[in-house]
C-alpha cells in the first residue's frame, strides 16, 4: 500500500490532505507538493481514524505536542485520562504516549481511541520497561525484540514514532572529546548508548535502518528522528555529539524519503537564546527543509518550576526562525511527573509561543486573530475579548469590569482606550 508521501509524489491529493488544510493558509494541492518535497509531513497511520488531522511543516501553522504517559512510580489510567482531556481542552495538536509504567498496551489504546488527533510514541520505552519488569539487564536487549516492539505499536495505530537512529558509535565517540556536564539526557538515547558500549556493537536502529523503513512504510508511520544527544544543559549546547548526530539524521532523512516514508527531525532541549535561530537554520539547510520538532528549547537552566515559561520563550524564537512543531514543557519539567494542571499550563504556554511564531511567519489566520482582539479592546467589547482570547475560560474568570462597563478595575474612569477614542471623535 502507498503512503501519504507516495501519493504526494504521484501527484495525488488524498482525503487526509484535504482534511489537514482546514484552518491553514495553503490549499490541499499546495500541501501535497510540500509533502512530496519532504517539507511537510502528515502523520496518520493507515490503521488510525481520528477527527482532527494535522500537517506539520513549511508554510503551515506551528503545531504543539503534549507529552503524556504513566511512569513506574505513578501509573493510573484515570489520571492519564484526565491529563489527556486537559491537553485536548488546552488545544494540543498532538499527544505522545511516553508511558513506562502501568498497562502499556491499554494506555496506548486509550490515547489512540480518545485523543481525537495524532498520537506518537517512543517504542524503545515499552521494550525497556518490559525488560526491567522481567529483571533482564538493558544491555541484553535483542535488536529483534526492538523491531518487533516497533512493529507492534505501528500495527496498533501509532501515527509517528521517535527513533534515536543518530546515536551511533561515531557520534558517541564525540563524548570522549567534548566534556559535557550531562552526557545524555535522552532516555531512548541513553538506553542505546549503554547497549552499544556494553556490547561493542552499532546502534541497530542505524545499522538496520532499512528494516525500520519497511515497517514504517507498511503502516504509513512518520519517523521522528530523535535527538539522543540533545543538550541537557546550556553549557553543553552546540557541541560535537549534537552536530555529529544531526549530520547522521540528515542522511537518514533522505533515505526515508527515497523509500516513501515521511520524516521529521527532532531538535535540541537547552540552547542559549542567541544560538536558537542559527540552529534552526542549520537543521533546515542540512536536512533539506525537513520539518523541525523542538523540545522547548530552554534558554536557561535555572527556572525549575517555571520551565513552561522558559520553553515558551525559546519556542517562540525557534518557531519564528522556522521550527514547525513545538513539544511543550510543563512546570513539572525536571521535578516530577506532570499532573493535569501542569499539562494544561504547558500546552497553553506552547500555544502562545506557536502563535507568536505564526505572527512572525506572517500566517494570515494568526494576524487576523490579533486584529480581532485589538478591535474588541478599542470598542471595550468585553464579550468579544473573551471570545478572541487564547484561553477564553481564564479571561472570563479574571475579567472584572466597572459597573458602567466602560473600563476594567485596572483604570476605571481613567481608561486610556475610552479617553483616547472619545478625544478622537
Amino acid at each position: 500500500m502507498r503512503t501519504q508521501l507516495d501519493e504526494a509524489k504521484a501527484g495525488i491529493v488524498t482525503d487526509a490532505m484535504r482534511r489537514a488544510v482546514e484552518g491553514e493558509p495553503v490549499t490541499a494541492e499546495q500541501l501535497r507538493d510540500l509533502i512530496a518535497k519532504g517539507h511537510a509531513v502528515l502523520p496518520k497511520n493507515r490503521h488510525h481514524e481520528f477527527a482532527t488531522v494535522r500537517a506539520i511543516g513549511r508554510g503551515l501553522r506551528t503545531k504543539v505536542n503534549a507529552n503524556l504517559g504513566a511512569s513506574g512510580e505513578c501509573a493510573d489510567m484515570t489520571v492519564e485520562r484526565r491529563k489527556l482531556a486537559a491537553a485536548i481542552r488546552a488545544g494540543a495538536d498532538s499527544v505522545m504516549d511516553l508511558s513506562t509504567g502501568g498497562d502499556l498496551e491499554a494506555l496506548r489504546a486509550m490515547y489512540l481511541q480518545e485523543a481525537g488527533t495524532m498520537v506518537g510514541t517512543v517504542p524503545i520505552y515499552a521494550v525497556a520497561t518490559d525488560m526491567v519488569r522481567r529483571g533482564v539487564p538493558l544491555e541484553k536487549m535483542d535488536p529483534d525484540d526492538l523491531f518487533s516492539g516497533i512493529e507492534t505499536q505501528c500495527r496498533q495505530g501509532v501515527d509517528y514514532i521517535t527513533v534515536h537512529c543518530g546515536v551511533t558509535r561515531a557520534s558517541a565517540k564525540k563524548l570522549e572529546y567534548f566534556q559535557r556536564i550531562m552526557p545524555c539526557v535522552s532516555r531512548g538515547g541513553s538506553i542505546l548508548l549503554s547497549w552499544m558500549r556494553r556490547n561493542h556493537k552499532e546502534n541497530p536502529l542505524y545499522e538496520d535502518f532499512d528494516t525500520l523503513l519497511d515497517i514504517a512504510h507498511a503502516h504509513d508511520v512518520t519517523l521522528s528522528l530523535g535527538d539522543g544527544f540533545r543538550p541537557g544543559a546550556i553549557a553543553d549546547a552546540i557541541d560535537g555529539p549534537q552536530i555529529e548526530e544531526l549530520l547522521v539524521l540528515a542522511e537518514l532523512a533522505q533515505r526515508a524519503r527515497d523509500k516513501g516514508v515521511q520524516v521529521m527531525i527532532e531538535g535540541p532541549g537547552h540552547v542559549p537564546l542567541e544560538h536558537i535561530q542559527s540552529h534552526v537554520h542549520l537543521e533546515k539547510k542540512l536536512c533539506d527543509g525537513a520539518p523541525f520538532y523542538v523540545l522547548g528549547p530552554l534558554p536557561t537552566d535555572i527556572a525549575a518550576g517555571y520551565d513552561h515559561i522558559t520553553a515558551a520563550i525559546g519556542g517562540a524564537l525557534a518557531g519564528a526562525a522556522g521550527a514547525d512543531f513545538l513539544c511543550y514543557v510543563t512546570p513539572a519539567e525536571h521535578l516530577r511527573l506532570p499532573d493535569e494542571d501542569d499539562v494544561y499550563q504547558g500546552v497553553m504556554a506552547a500555544r502562545i509561543a506557536a502563535h507568536v511564531a505564526d505572527l512572525a511567519k506572517g500566517i494570515p489566520q494568526a494576524l487576523a486573530q490579533d486584529r480581532a482582539m485589538s478591535q474588541c479592546r478599542r470598542t471595550l467589547d468585553w464579550e468579544g475579548m473573551v471570545t478572541a482570547a487564547l484561553d477564553p475560560e481564564l479571561v472570563k474568570r479574571r475579567l472584572h469590569v466597572t459597573e458602567d462597563r466602560q473600563g476594567c478595575t485596572m483604570c476605571g474612569k481613567l481608561c486610556a482606550v475610552k479617553l483616547s477614542v472619545s478625544a478622537m471623535g
